[in-house]
């Protein structure tokens, strides 16, 4: 690794989704000297290292200080310690964060810098697939805007919010949904199998079903209700199971259902994003 060359992004934990941010990043063009990781578990970091060749550290060291952009990826429950021993390093940078729960006040009061952006993914990110909300700061200005949206954009779709808040409901719907989509297919293949088919047979059904309608509402310039009126005929197969699904409220149910999701996402935001962190050291 060329030493000449400095760290210009720094990922605060090495899991999955910092995985899925740095790959992006590589196949882009990035050079991968100019990526940090800090992670402390030693099985995981050696990975990070192997498979992308960047610098991974067990913890942060001045090589972190003057980084201009900071990526937390840790899990919530660890960011106060994470923070801690970051936090005389990074008040001058920029801070993405992928975590759940943690709030910009908490962000702000850990690494000493305003100029925050929250980011909610959800897993199809980690084959570019997926779709995350945004919220920045009044500190943060178009151009690290930007910056911010070249880190993400490799994982799919970006959609910037104009309230804080608004992220517990990007939680409840597309952070959380894809459980939502594997419930509904689960019981799509334990209904085949009732029926007579296999389980493969079930499951190529289901995906592809799954697949195509997403497919088709996407080209589509209908509403997903009408979409579907149009392969509901009265009296038909379609109609039954719908008719089925009505009467046992399942649409009320699932509605409910992302209402409590939601409530849960403010609940942890409570928890985790007021949890007292020591305001960051001025260096």
């Amino acid at each position: 690794m060329n030493s000449g060359i400095k760290p210009e992004i720094a990922f605060i934990g090495g899991g999955n989704m910092a995985s899925a941010l740095v790959g992006g990043l590589l196949q882009n063009g990035r050079v991968p000297a100019t990526v940090l990781v800090i992670e402390p578990d030693d099985r995981q970091r050696a990975k990070v290292a192997l498979q992308f060749g960047v610098l991974a550290l067990a913890v942060a060291d001045a090589q972190l200080a003057d980084v201009p952009l900071v990526v937390w990826a840790v899990k919530p429950q660890v960011f106060a310690a994470a923070a801690r021993s970051c936090a005389v390093h990074v008040g001058k940078a920029l801070h993405l964060s992928v975590m759940a729960g943690i709030r910009t006040d908490s962000l702000i009061s850990a690494t000493g810098s305003e100029r925050v952006v929250r980011a909610m993914p959800n897993t199809p990110a980690l084959i570019g697939q997926g779709i995350t909300g945004l919220y920045a700061t009044t500190a943060v200005d178009p151009g690290e805007r930007a910056a911010v949206e070249r880190v993400l954009a490799p994982s799919g779709e970006l959609l910037w919010l104009p309230r804080e808040r608004d992220l517990d409901a990007v939680t409840a719907l597309s952070g959380s949904g894809p459980a939502y989509v594997y419930y509904f297919i689960e019981a799509m293949i334990q209904a085949a199998g009732e029926m007579g088919l296999t389980v493969e047979q079930g499951r190529r059904l289901a995906l592809a079903t799954f697949a195509g309608a997403t497919a088709l509402v996407q080209q589509s310039t209908e509403s997903p209700a009408v979409l579907r009126e149009r392969v509901t005929s009265k009296g038909g197969t379609t109609y039954a199971a719908l008719m089925s699904m009505d009467k046992d409220a399942v649409k009320a149910a699932f509605v409910r259902a992302l209402h409590a999701a939601n409530e849960r996402a403010h609940q942890l935001g409570d928890e985790f994003g007021n949890s007292p962190v020591a305001p960051a050291p001025t260096r």
